[in-house]
């Protein structure tokens, strides 16, 4: 079976049904893309598919067919992404296993709507962060956005660290 991720072409001898996360991890190698739920419900597995986020946990190779996969590995290639950036910045991930599901759903986020409120973030990032990093989560979407500075982000930070994730 061929699949195309990041742009290669890979030939995988899997079985038909295998879920296309094991297919990118085992076969390919590419092990920035977790298992979390294995039921398509925490988006630690989320890539895309044709430019839109997937869970792929849930995603059959059989059904991937000739289209194109992108894993946290090509959002960009030294981690200059303005998402990636804001994580680091604000040191966004605590153990960080959710951590590039959450970068590609809020690349993905930012894609469609560059400047997103609080409610439109909330109801786009339905992935799940066991450490409870929300606010992190949020505050660097926004920074990604542009809509507010790392500056101010930090200042709230020290001025109240105990509201943040």
């Amino acid at each position: 079976m061929k699949l195309t991720i990041n742009e290669q072409i890979y030939n995988v001898d899997v079985e038909p049904n295998m879920p296309l996360l094991w297919a990118i991890r085992e076969f390919v190698g590419l092990t920035g893309t977790k298992y979390g739920c294995g039921i398509g419900q925490c988006g630690a597995c989320t890539v895309y598919m044709n430019g839109e986020p997937v869970r792929s946990c849930m995603i059959p190779v059989s059904a991937v067919g000739g289209k194109k996969i992108t894993t946290i590995e090509a959002l960009s290639k030294d981690s200059s992404h303005p998402v990636q950036k804001a994580w680091i910045a604000l040191d966004v991930p605590q153990c960080g296993y959710c951590q590039s599901g959450q970068i590609m759903a809020a690349a993905a986020l930012l894609k469609k709507n560059p400047r997103p409120t609080d409610q439109d973030i909330d109801k786009a990032m339905s992935n799940v962060c066991r450490c409870g990093t929300y606010q992190k989560i949020r505050d660097g979407i926004h920074v990604a956005s542009g809509q507010k500075t790392l500056v101010d982000i930090l200042a709230l930070y020290a001025a109240s660290p105990q509201s943040r994730g």
